[in-house]
């Protein structure tokens, strides 16, 4: 299929048609930097008569992956985006993510099937410092909201996603003028399958998007069904606790629980306590040890600082308490800007 272009779509501020976004794509991908070359390379297959656009997962958990994304799935969460959040055609939006994963495509899926107004910049960890006006609507990472606090203004809406909001920028985001959600979802189901809001109202549990059901499996894990966004159920590794079909609340990924003198500890739950007074990028692991089977470590970016005020403010549980502090001078990222645990851990874990 090929899909068609929104009559009202523009692009940095102009009006393009089918012909005039594949010469757009064209250009970038010959002439363009890295990240305009990415825009070029999705918008050359996305306007193609391929039935499907092929993705890759960040990586943060393990390999990427490979996925055959069907383009009447990806143009299904384009509308259950315009709809949740109403973002109408010929409004103003801002992409800052990086078109190479499916999060910043489906950003451009949004604006060519709805008729967005889209400015695309080079993604940075503070998109909106430059921005001149005021957008109706952006898509950021945990890690850009934390760096564009003072420009939050700039956003009407902004959903938040590629991982876990912790409390402290929660509470952050008080008093900065823009309604701010958090995203559940994953690249099988073409992004976010959930929805709760953080500011100014503040939800605790996800709802799912219309036409998604949620349940759990045998293992307390999340399996989404959403018939508009993926063929099959998807079975997540997120443990996680239901209300009804639609509400859930993530409590971290299975393979992550750390079990330690019999105790199972969520890295997710120790890393949300610690993040109000830890002001260094972090995140919590286990390594084995005799007498408790596993014990926790935490991983702290930069120099070493003194943690003990930290763990007693958070108070963490008497398992919880890291027993191994390491910090590295610069954590390694993935190609989404996520810290890449695996590489860290490979490289200064177990020393």
């Amino acid at each position: 299929m090929i899909p068609e272009v929104h009559p009202e779509f523009q692009l940095n501020g102009r009006s393009l048609d089918h012909k005039g976004l594949m010469t757009v794509a064209y250009s970038y991908a010959k002439e363009g930097e890295l990240w305009e070359r990415q825009v070029g390379d999705f918008l050359l297959n996305w306007l193609d008569d391929f039935s499907y656009h092929t993705v890759f997962s960040s990586g943060s958990t393990g390999v990427p992956k490979e996925y055959r994304l069907e383009k009447k799935h990806m143009i299904n969460s384009a509308r259950m985006t315009g709809e949740r959040f109403r973002i109408s055609a010929g409004m103003d939006v801002l992409c800052c993510l990086p078109l190479s994963y499916v999060a910043g495509k489906l950003m451009m899926v949004r604006a060519i099937e709805l008729g967005w107004h889209i400015d695309l910049v080079a993604p940075s960890k503070n998109p909106l410092d430059k921005a001149t006006k005021r957008y109706d609507f952006t898509a950021m990472t945990a890690y850009q909201v934390k760096h564009s606090l003072d420009y939050l203004y700039k956003s009407r809406k902004i959903i938040i996603g590629g991982g876990p909001v912790d409390e402290a920028l929660v509470e952050s985001l008080k008093g900065r003028h823009t309604r701010a959600y958090h995203t559940y979802g994953m690249t099988e189901t073409s992004t976010h399958v959930g929805i709760r809001e953080l500011y100014p109202n503040h939800e605790e549990f996800f709802t799912a998007l219309p036409r998604i059901k949620v349940r759990l499996n045998g293992a307390d894990c999340l399996v989404v069904d959403a018939p508009d966004l993926a063929e099959e159920p998807v079975v997540t590794n997120d443990l996680a606790i239901i209300k009804n079909e639609k509400m859930f609340k993530i409590l971290g990924r299975t393979d992550n629980v750390i079990i330690t003198g019999g105790i199972k500890i969520h890295p997710e739950s120790v890393q949300n306590k610690l993040s109000k007074f830890i002001d260094n990028r972090f995140f919590i692991s286990s390594e084995p040890e005799k007498a408790l089977g596993q014990q926790v470590v935490i991983y702290v970016e930069g120099e070493e600082i003194d943690l003990e005020s930290a763990f007693a403010k958070a108070k963490l549980d008497r398992f919880e308490k890291p027993r191994k502090v390491i910090f590295v001078k610069q954590f390694a990222e993935t190609h989404t800007a996520k810290v890449d645990r695996k590489a860290i851990i490979a490289k200064y874990g177990n020393k």
